[in-house]
This record gives structure tokens, C-alpha cells and sequence, in this order.
């Protein structure tokens, strides 16, 4: 063999080693944020098994608030499609936003009760309402850092595939749609600051 042939090899086998690295990179990031979706299915299965629970409790004391006790669990239940329809395809930035959406949906009427409850100093005060909301309130500071971390990990999926050089190959690899970030249909509202007046 020559040298040129040589070189020429060198060549070609660090070009297959490194396409080799991007499509490895690519499957990495791909199951990173496949993973970090499954720690926020886990969390909120966990508040979706509370939130019965808590209407239960709540529902000897609030007889005349039927309405707010069944749309919490009404839009539990959707929001729980939701959750299982975005397992199945977590990448896909349709179920992803349905998710967004209906968790939204449930966090409004999950607010809605607890204003409700703070009417009823007997039921806010049961040993096992107050039990109930500071598990619900624990997994959903729960939700909150595996949401962050999936959009992390999304954010990072998604960059490293629209950097260059892995852009020319995602294509080739199965990788050419973005995933999608986790956002909650009430996310913009919690990002405005309150507004104080005192007059």
C-alpha cells in the first residue's frame, strides 16, 4: 500500500467513526428526553391517584358543591388520556401539547376547589384533607423540576440536531422532526407577575 492509500483510509475511517459519534449522540439525547417524559408520567399518575382521594374527603363537606367536585375529576380524567396518549408518542408535538392543555384545565379546577375548601374551616382542617393536599402539593412541585427536566433535555435533543454537522445527517437517521416542549396551558399566566394596587 501506499501512502496516499493510507491517508485515504485514515480518512474514510474517521469519517465513518464520526458519523458513527453523531448518530450515537442523536439516539443519547433521543432517550434522555424519552426518559425524562417518563419521570413526569410517574409524577402525574401519582396526583391523578391522589386527586379522587381528595374529592372524596372533600365530598362529605361540600354537598352543595357538586359542580367544582365533579369537574376536578372530569378533567382528571381527560387529563389522564392526555398523559396516555403523550406516553405512547412522546416526541410528538401534538399529544404534547393536548397534554399541556388539559393538565391546564385540571390545574384550574384543582384551584378552584382549594378556594372552595378554604370556605369549610371543618374540612380544612381534617387530619386527612390536610394529608391529601400536601401530597398533591409535593408531587406537583414534583411535576414542576421532571417538566423542567424534559425541557431540558428536549432543549438539548433539539439543539445539538439543528447544530452542524449532525443537521446534514438527522434526516438519514430517523431524526428530522423537533420534540416538543412540555407547557402547561396556564404557563403563561404564572410567568406575569402580580400586580399589588393599594388604591
Amino acid at each position: 500500500m501506499t501512502t496516499p492509500d493510507i491517508i485515504t483510509l485514515v480518512v474514510i475511517a474517521l469519517l465513518v467513526l464520526f458519523i458513527i459519534g453523531i448518530y450515537n449522540t442523536l439516539v443519547r439525547l433521543r432517550n434522555a428526553f424519552q426518559n425524562a417524559f417518563a419521570q413526569i408520567e410517574v409524577q402525574l399518575q401519582r396526583r391523578y391517584d391522589l386527586i379522587p382521594n381528595l374529592v372524596e374527603t372533600a365530598r362529605g363537606y361540600l354537598k352543595h358543591e357538586r359542580d367544582t367536585l365533579e369537574a376536578v375529576i372530569n378533567a382528571r380524567n381527560s387529563a389522564q388520556v392526555s398523559l396516555q396518549a403523550a406516553v405512547a408518542q412522546p416526541g410528538n408535538a401534538r399529544t404534547i401539547a393536548q397534554l399541556g392543555e388539559a393538565e391546564g384545565v385540571l390545574a384550574s379546577a384543582m384551584e378552584r376547589m382549594k378556594v372552595i375548601v378554604e370556605a369549610y374551616p371543618d374540612l380544612k382542617a381534617s387530619h386527612a384533607m390536610i394529608q391529601l393536599t400536601e401530597e398533591i402539593t409535593s408531587t406537583e412541585n414534583k411535576v414542576s423540576f421532571a417538566r423542567q427536566a424534559f425541557n431540558d433535555a428536549v432543549t438539548a435533543y433539539n439543539s445539538y440536531k439543528q447544530s452542524f454537522p449532525a443537521l446534514m445527517l438527522v434526516k438519514w437517521f430517523g431524526h428530522s422532526s423537533d420534540a416538543t416542549l412540555l407547557q402547561f396551558a396556564n404557563s403563561a399566566a404564572t410567568q406575569d407577575a402580580p400586580v399589588v394596587s393599594f388604591t
